[in-house]
């Protein structure tokens, strides 16, 4: 058996390719993310746009994210020598340029391999958690990200990443309620967590700044005029 992106020999019942990470059947994805229409993921791109802006360094993006297509003659790089947490990184950055550029049919291609790579992990730490939420809200899966929210909130209970992802993930449903309670809940929580200096605050401080303004936007909004 071959792979049908990059045609690297395959063993019996693998789900990915080994070399550049492929779902392996034909590439052909299953369950949530078959025929989801882009504009449901439309309400994330706000927060994946301010995640890009700290990936590539707030300029363009890279080369090879300007010229990648379609799945048809896409040549996916080699990461058979990296790390799980390589690849989960590499792709996760590659989903959210395409999804930043409006590429639907990339997004979805490359959507499987990105959660299936942190599936390969041995642990999610909250960041690992907080990525794979938005790869979910890229893909339109607004539960699938509330459910990180959930796993991260249960290990640190006002971690800020979990604000993030349910107000983007209740945005996604239409529950504005949901998503005024997130907002508000991370204006409430935001100082106590950012003087903890986790790490991961630091690596997300362009998206967590867009995040503080929106929810203050938010809160002045249902100010009653005086």
């Amino acid at each position: 058996m071959t792979c049908h992106a990059c045609g690297a020999h395959l063993s019996a019942n693998v789900r990915f390719c080994h070399k550049c990470g492929a779902a392996v059947g034909g590439g052909q994805t299953t369950g949530w993310r078959v025929g989801l229409p882009w504009g449901v993921a439309g309400a994330a791109i706000g927060a994946l746009v301010a995640v890009m802006a700290i990936r590539v360094g707030g300029g363009s993006p890279p080369a090879e994210a300007t010229t990648l297509g379609g799945p048809v003659g896409l040549r996916p790089p080699d990461i058979s020598q990296m790390s799980p947490e390589e690849r989960a990184t590499r792709l996760f950055d590659r989903v959210m340029i395409l999804a930043q550029a409006g590429k639907q049919d990339s997004v979805e291609f490359f959507l499987p391999m990105a959660i299936g790579a942190y599936d390969q992990m041995p642990a999610l730490d909250s960041d690992a958690r907080y990525h794979v939420g938005l790869l979910h809200l890229a893909g339109g899966d607004a539960p699938g990200a509330l459910a990180q929210a959930d796993t991260i909130q249960k290990s640190v209970p006002t971690h800020l990443f979990a604000y993030v992802l349910r107000a983007h993930a209740f945005q996604q449903q239409g529950n504005r309620q949901g998503e005024r309670r997130a907002y508000a809940d991370f204006l409430k929580n935001e100082a106590a967590e950012l003087s903890r200096s986790r790490p991961e605050y630091a690596d997300h401080q362009n998206a967590l700044s867009a995040f503080r303004a929106e929810a203050r936007r938010q809160q002045t909004e249902r100010r009653p005029a005086s």
